[in-house]
């Protein structure tokens, strides 16, 4: 409304005709960013219709969260309202993924029925740069396989899928994250890990075995899910002689196949680290389907090589 016959108003007048607290306006007004058209006789302030308009942009502004800053550069040109539009829905941007990383970190320490100490560590593990976290990760790395000839898909695994949590986190996926960092903190876990880990080198020790190849601990994982899946899901006996075909198909019956006690030795390493949590939680951070636990064939397999041990 920038009607030019529009009367002189005065402040009170003004506060009427827009519903806006008297006090606010004279706030903006000694701002300058609604300054008066004249004054009366009496020394009161008097708004014509470019004041009307003006008081009416402000307030529209700072119903949208502006600063007076931002207020005064539209009003006073300096900018035009798209340009600080942009710049706010940038500032915008940033505070929202704050409010749900908050929300995140509240709802976990909710369900966590945390208390005062943990919930403190919880927000600081939350709140870790991409750059922090994969230094977390990298740090357990190196603790689990400096030293170790270890297969070196195997390492790259581990140390090139760090975490990284996404703007707007579910609270699930802070809880995931809050739980891995513990995880990968927690000395026996990592004891346990560099345990598996050596069982896994001593394992490639024929330069000639397969277990040289790069990524053997890949196949085999698959024949473990393609033969002993199966067995296990239909009741097939560990100590039966059903098992024992499965147990010669999966590592062979020929010189070259490696010792049964030395493959019982590293699947009860695995079973003992808890690594299939680690897999699960590096899942559920990255908003995938977490795969089937191993645990299950893991097990059968320990039952049907003690069996025969």
């Amino acid at each position: 409304m920038n009607d030019d016959s529009l009367p002189l108003l005065t402040i009170g007048q003004l506060a009427r005709r827009t519903g806006m607290p008297v006090r606010t306006i004279r706030y903006w007004s000694d701002l300058g960013v609604v300054p008066p058209a004249d004054r009366s006789g009496g020394g009161y302030r008097l708004y014509d219709a470019e004041g009307v308009a003006r008081l009416q942009l402000v307030r529209t502004l700072r119903e949208l969260g502006l600063g007076l800053e931002e207020v005064r550069q539209v009003v006073e040109r300096e900018a035009t309202v798209a340009e600080v539009a942009a710049a706010h829905v940038q500032a915008l941007d940033v505070q929202i993924r704050a409010l749900r990383l908050n929300r995140a970190v509240l709802a976990t320490v909710a369900g966590r029925q945390s208390d005062t100490e943990e919930m403190e560590l919880m927000n600081h593990l939350a709140r870790l740069s991409a750059q922090e976290r994969t230094a977390i990760i990298e740090d357990f790395a190196r603790e689990v396989f400096d030293g170790l000839d270890a297969d070196p898909l195997l390492q790259a695994r581990v140390r090139s899928l760090p975490p990284q949590l996404p703007d707007d986190p579910t609270p699930q996926q802070v809880d995931a994250w809050i739980e891995l960092a513990e995880l990968v903190a927690d000395p026996a876990f990592r004891t346990r890990m560099r345990h598996m880990m050596e069982r896994h080198a001593q394992g490639r020790g024929d330069r000639n075995g397969p277990a040289r190849q790069p990524g053997a601990f890949l196949f085999f994982a698959q024949k473990i899910a393609l033969l002993v899946t199966p067995a296990r899901e239909n009741g097939t006996d560990p100590a039966s002689d059903e098992a024992a075909t499965v147990l010669d198909d999966l590592l062979g019956t020929g010189p070259g196949s490696p010792r049964r006690s030395d493959v019982l030795e590293r699947i009860e390493a695995a079973l003992d680290t808890q690594a299939d949590r680690y897999e699960h939680l590096l899942a559920v951070i990255r908003g995938e389907e977490p795969g089937p636990a191993a645990n299950p064939d893991h097990h059968w397999l320990a039952q049907a090589l003690r069996a025969r041990s």
